[in-house]
């Protein structure tokens, strides 16, 4: 199936915005520092040009970007694996594309799904590339996907999710709804300190992950070819799964209790391996007070839930369920504080990255066999977007093929059904499929 490249374009902002340099908060400058892709399936009415889809789509950018102008901006290196924002309006990418394949080809096969979102040359530097890039694809059939990929440093699912949602607002020629928020002093770390030091040390989620029992690193696990499948759990499953976790979980707990379970037993893993699961957390309602409403970047840290694989497989769901419980409990505002405190204090942050782009980084925080990371979209606004001729018939994360990585999101007609996209070695899928479902029955 082939897509062609019709035309790229700089968008920049429709009227000056605010230049300078921007501290980031020592949250976005850890984790995932490259991009993440998002991709939309219209079926415009017949009477919808595509003209006018590509001119109110670049036109409606160019005005979102006055207020997100963040995104228009570049980032650059400053020392040892921390970065600084530039916001210099130098603009977004908007890529135009054709494919005589339909639509529906291409939205029942996501190994495709790289060619309908703009790729990143991750060996520029760093400033080179745009923090957003869209491609707009039409296909044969007159429908049309459009794929968004944007820098994880500069913002998390929720900040994405309100971006694309007021793009659509102002795509329909309606008035901006939430702002947002830009100064990342309120996830900064103090001057003085905000916490004493000494409580940083319960911080596990920066520790090293386990490593398989006999290796003395995981290099031989990284070069393992990986593959993504996305899997269906109906309302009646994941009920399920909660009344064998005693009820007394929530649909999430429950769930990735069940993923953690499963994933090592389709791994094989030995019973006195050591695994732990890297849950992320929004801290916007967890700080105390509140972070300002539209709070624009990184508002997420990791919380760890760790065991043996003898206890996670041989004990009841609600055990999983249990330290999960117990490792999300203890994210309140004098734990992100105390970790903030952590990264800051640093030298180098290059260990704490993920997918890193950082030269010289090892990427030491590998997630993969034995361990899991699960992030939640289950409650972002990630359907009905609207830019003006009618909702998406299909919504998906574009890839999410890093070994051990899952990620929970919403059924779009919100009946209670989960989608779980995943990412797990070739020579484990297979078993995981069995293993998940299975086990459910």
């Amino acid at each position: 199936m082939a897509v062609s490249l019709k035309g790229c374009y700089t968008v920049k902002p429709w009227e000056k915005t605010w230049c300078g340099r921007l501290a980031l908060s020592e949250l976005d400058q850890t984790g995932q520092v490259t991009h993440v892709p998002t991709l939309y399936f219209y079926h415009p009415p017949e009477n919808c040009m595509y003209s006018t889809i590509a001119s109110t789509l670049r036109d409606s950018l160019s005005r979102v970007l006055v207020p997100f102008y963040t995104l228009a901006g570049r980032l650059h290196w400053i020392n040892n694996g921390r970065l600084e924002l530039h916001c210099n309006a130098s603009g977004v990418s908007f890529i135009e594309a054709e494919s005589s394949s339909s639509l529906q080809h291409l939205r029942d096969d996501f190994n495709l799904y790289h060619l309908l979102f703009p790729t990143v040359d991750y060996t520029l530097p760093i400033h080179q590339n745009p923090l957003l890039l869209i491609q707009l694809t039409r296909f044969s059939c007159g429908g049309v996907s459009i794929g968004i990929t944007i820098s994880h440093v500069v913002v998390d699912g929720t900040s994405a999710s309100h971006f694309v949602c007021e793009w659509a607002r102002l795509a329909r020629g309606e008035p901006l709804q939430t702002a947002p928020f830009h100064d990342q002093k309120v996830l900064r770390g103090g001057e003085p300190p905000s916490v004493p030091l000494t409580e940083c040390d319960v911080h596990a989620e920066f520790d090293r992950p386990p490593l398989l029992l006999g290796k003395n690193d995981n290099a031989e696990e990284r070069k393992k070819k990986t593959t993504m499948a996305v899997l269906e759990l109906s309302k009646t499953q994941v009920e399920t799964l909660r009344k064998r976790a005693n009820g007394n979980y929530s649909r999430y707990e429950s769930v990735a209790g069940h993923i953690w379970r499963s994933a090592c037993m389709a791994r094989g893993l030995k019973e006195e391996q050591p695994t732990l699961i890297s849950i992320t957390i929004d801290l916007r309602r967890r700080m105390k007070p509140p972070l300002p409403e539209g709070y624009f970047g990184n508002a997420i840290l990791d919380a760890v839930a760790s065991g043996l694989v003898g206890d996670l497989v041989l004990k009841p769901l609600g055990y999983a369920c249990s330290i999960i419980r117990a490792a999300i409990e203890k994210v309140n505002d004098e734990y992100v504080r105390s970790g903030i405190e952590f990264l800051k204090n640093q030298e180098d942050l290059r260990r704490f990255h993920k997918d890193s782009i950082a030269q010289g980084s090892e990427n030491e925080a590998f997630y993969g066999n034995p361990n899991l990371g699960v992030v939640s979209w289950l409650t972002l606004p990630l359907f009905g977007v609207d830019f003006g001729w009618g909702k998406e018939v299909y919504m998906r994360p574009a890839a999410h093929a890093f070994e051990g990585e899952f990620l929970l999101l919403p059924c779009p007609d919100g009946d209670g059904s989960f989608v779980v996209a995943l990412g797990l070695q070739v020579e484990h899928m297979d078993a995981f499929k069995k293993i998940f479902y299975q086990d459910i029955e």
